[in-house]
């Protein structure tokens, strides 16, 4: 039994962390509700209770998929870089530059408006990562500092130069439609951009777990000295686990304009960079994880949004379960104790 719950621990602390999340949300909401009844069944039920709300979860999951794989391929490389956020908007603002400058079929429209994005993503994360490859600059502050960069760059450029001067506010010219992503199902949302963040994070998963270059990344995260002493190149790994975070979430950034808005209207941090790192955490960097992951914060926005619409509960308390159920998945040291006792003993009992 001990070797049971020692193999599947992770999995089992994090239902152990839903369970109190759940039941810590529960008294929340009866003792501030005063139909609490109707308040659960609201947050708890609401995201089923249309077919719009329920693809919205998949459709919202999304960039969260997108930005998670990309800071969990650098996590794996043990680099802890915050520029998912800058690289997804500055892509898609260079990225809707491109769409709405070029006219072409859209077999060749998409994936050119793909791979502008991508690169611009890279060269924007790029940046940071040679910084540390190279003078050993810290890359959680470079990024982060040049997230606020590439934001308001971001804004110059859509604002001053690709600005739709007849809209009511400030967002860019319409996409043409031979650049953006069908949206499939009569109803709701979902695009191909939605399918497309599954396939990347298959695609992460194979080159992290079955290629020699993922093998070296892996390596480099576990121990820096032991990769170096076997032949891994470590500024190799730093500067490509770098690139390949921009790539990933420029994507991300550009799917979103494609597939939901149609152009690009952000002008406030929109967030997804961060709801990243949280999906990168809760998978445990694991690509294929962090689809899940991706999809249990979606359903937690979903059901945070029907509860504060048709309930009595207000929007703060909603941010307030959702983050206690992700600080509760998230603790690293949460049943840790637990954890040393069972191994203890099996040692214990190894030696006898």
């Amino acid at each position: 039994m001990e070797k049971w719950i020692l193999k599947y621990f992770t999995l089992i602390r994090v239902l152990i962390a839903l369970i109190i999340g759940v039941a810590v949300t529960v008294l929340m909401i009866y003792l501030i509700s005063e139909y609490p009844g109707e308040s659960l069944k609201y947050f708890f039920t609401g995201p089923f209770g249309s077919k719009g709300r329920l693809f919205n979860i998949f459709e919202m999951a999304a960039p969260m998929i997108f930005c998670g794989v990309a800071i969990a391929v650098s996590f794996q490389a043990d680099q802890f870089n915050l520029g998912a956020e800058g690289s997804f908007i500055i892509a898609a603002a260079v990225g809707t530059a491109f769409a709405v400058s070029t006219n072409m079929p859209a077999v060749f429209h998409i994936p050119l408006v793909l791979l502008v994005a991508g690169l611009t993503g890279a060269a924007w994360s790029l940046i940071p990562g040679l910084l540390k490859a190279k003078w050993n600059a810290s890359e959680l502050v470079s990024s982060l500092m040049m997230n606020y960069v590439a934001f308001y760059l971001s804004l110059y450029l859509i604002n001053s130069h690709f600005r739709d001067k007849g809209a009511g506010f400030l967002v860019s010219l319409r996409l043409p439609k031979t650049a953006l992503f069908t949206q499939f199902l009569p109803g709701t949302r979902m695009h191909f951009g939605v399918i497309l963040a599954v396939i990347v994070a298959l695609i992460a998963y194979y080159f992290l777990y079955h290629t020699t270059s993922g093998y070296e990344f892996r390596q480099t995260g576990y121990n820096k000295k032991f990769a170096r002493f076997g032949g891994v190149n470590i500024i190799k790994v730093i500067i490509l686990s770098q690139v390949l975070l921009g790539f990933i979430s420029g994507i991300g950034g550009m799917s979103e304009v494609m597939g939901i808005h149609g152009r690009f209207l952000w002008q406030a941090p929109h967030g997804y960079g961060w709801d990243g790192i949280i999906v990168a955490i809760i998978g445990r960097s694991h690509p294929i994880l962090i689809i899940f992951s991706s999809l249990l914060l979606a359903y937690l926005r979903v059901g945070g949004q029907v509860l504060n619409l048709m309930g009595d509960v207000p929007a703060e308390l909603v941010n307030v379960i959702q983050s206690l159920i992700i600080l509760l998945i998230t603790a690293e040291s949460f049943l840790g104790q637990w954890k040393y006792r069972i191994t203890r003993r099996q040692e214990e009992e190894a030696v006898r």
